[in-house]
């Protein structure tokens, strides 16, 4: 399960990776929300598994188009300790909405609107680029 999971989140963010022809001299790099906005991630080249420590949503299944994984805190939160991924799976229970930040995510699940399950074994760590 963890690496089903593991590879739906890098997945989700190599969809947007970059294929330029400069491939091979930058690592590829994802999408993330943020408080809102997005933000460009680090995609690493292989499973690069960790204790997670910063909390990252990933919608399973059904998702509004244009959802990419939700990350809780970035460079220059205090509580963010350099992409350590605490992976959640979110699914929805109701039409699939966009989701951009933490809060919205929380308040769809008090809401009932999504479920959300801390996933241990699907941590991993992917840096983000900056805001």
């Amino acid at each position: 399960m963890r690496h089903l999971i593991t590879g739906l989140v890098l997945t989700s963010l190599l969809v947007i990776a970059s294929a330029a022809p400069t491939f091979a001299a930058k690592p590829p790099t994802g999408t993330l929300y943020l408080d809102g906005e997005t933000v460009r991630t680090i995609v690493p080249p292989a499973a690069s598994p960790q204790a997670g420590r910063d909390n990252l949503y990933a919608v399973a299944g059904a998702a509004a188009e244009g959802q990419f994984p939700v990350a809780a805190s970035g460079p220059g939160d205090r509580d963010y300790h350099g992409g350590k991924w605490a992976v959640h799976e979110v699914s929805f229970d109701v039409a699939p909405y966009l989701l951009t930040s933490e809060e919205a995510v929380l308040a769809a699940e008090r809401a009932g609107h999504v479920t959300v399950v801390r996933l241990p074994d699907a941590d991993f760590k992917c840096p983000i680029q900056g805001r």
